[in-house]
């Protein structure tokens, strides 16, 4: 990686890249500044053949304790951080990078008075990890409102996928097969303070729903498929505030995995398979339990490393 040493670090802990705030080292660590030098260490990695993996916002990143191969790279620099609009209209359109917060991405639509993604406030994560988990709520998934995408290919090319080219599904996509460079949504124009109204009111709704902001902690599942509350799963099998280590499910909502807020700065507390396993340890609890008692399978939303 000499080449790269303008932008790559060694080492580097991801535990400050997380939500949960846990997690164990990658190699590698890139932080491009332009599409070139991404490019470029795309290719790199693709001929010698080293794993390549974007974090966003790591709202939904699972770190293994023992850490992680190959390169992880992060698209937080200003040239991957940019939006853009078309102008109003019927439909109007705006173009986000990757790396935007989703939340920003949001309220800039809004006070445009583009409406449409108005319901997804309150969603940690960036505006790529949100297409690449089609993230949503019950009524809304971000990919309904996708025009196209531009991705950098694994082999260090790029490629505009139309809205018909790519496939969304129910909090996924095939949007994985590359890096997301950048996204342009068709919304629908209206008025701007009854958009912020309204957005304000998911806002308070989705923050009532969620433990303290300042606990690690992380959403652990989705609904399943057929509606039912991951929430209430849990809680029908008698499981909320179950803990394993220093892993526990939430009190306020047991859909939540929280971390004890001291965990992180006393190694102590540490044990010797980890934090990491702890958390890992919970979720197959939790999903034998429901399926024994009401044979429904329920999937992480977390991404396992």
């Amino acid at each position: 990686m000499e080449e790269f040493r303008s932008f790559v670090r060694s080492n580097v802990c991801l535990a400050d890249y997380v939500r949960l705030g846990v997690g164990g080292t990658v190699e590698y660590f890139a932080e491009p500044e332009s599409e070139l030098q991404l490019l470029s260490l795309l290719q790199y990695c693709r001929k010698r053949n080293i794993p390549a993996r974007v974090i966003g916002a790591g709202s939904n990143i699972l770190v293994p304790d023992k850490g992680v191969a190959g390169v992880v790279i992060s698209l937080n620099k200003p040239a991957f951080c940019d939006i853009s609009s078309g102008g109003k209209g019927s439909q109007p359109l705006i173009t986000a990078g990757a790396g935007v917060r989703l939340a920003l991405f949001i309220t800039e639509a809004v006070s445009l008075g583009f409406g449409g993604v108005e319901g997804l406030i309150g969603i940690p994560g960036t505006v790529g990890g949100a297409l690449c988990d089609n993230a949503g709520s019950s009524n809304d998934n971000i990919g309904e409102w996708i025009e196209s995408v531009r991705i950098a290919n694994l082999d260090g090319t790029i490629s505009v996928l139309s809205k018909d080219e790519i496939t969304f599904e129910y909090r996924s996509s095939s949007l994985d097969a590359g890096v997301i460079l950048t996204a342009t949504f068709r919304l629908e124009s209206g008025d701007e303070s009854e958009l912020l109204k309204r957005m304000q009111k998911f806002w308070i709704v989705r923050k009532s729903q969620q433990p303290c902001s300042d606990q690690h902690v992380i959403m652990a599942f989705n609904s399943t498929k057929t509606g039912a509350s991951a929430s209430d799963l849990i809680e029908q099998v008698n499981l909320k505030g179950t803990r394993i280590g220093n892993a526990a499910i939430s009190e306020h909502n047991s859909n939540f995995i929280v971390i004890e807020q001291d965990a992180n700065n006393n190694n102590n507390k540490k044990t010797e398979r980890g934090i990491v396993d702890d958390v890992k340890r919970l979720i197959q609890l939790v999903q034998d339990r429901i399926l024994e008692k009401t044979e429904v399978e329920i999937e992480p939303a977390l991404r396992i490393w």
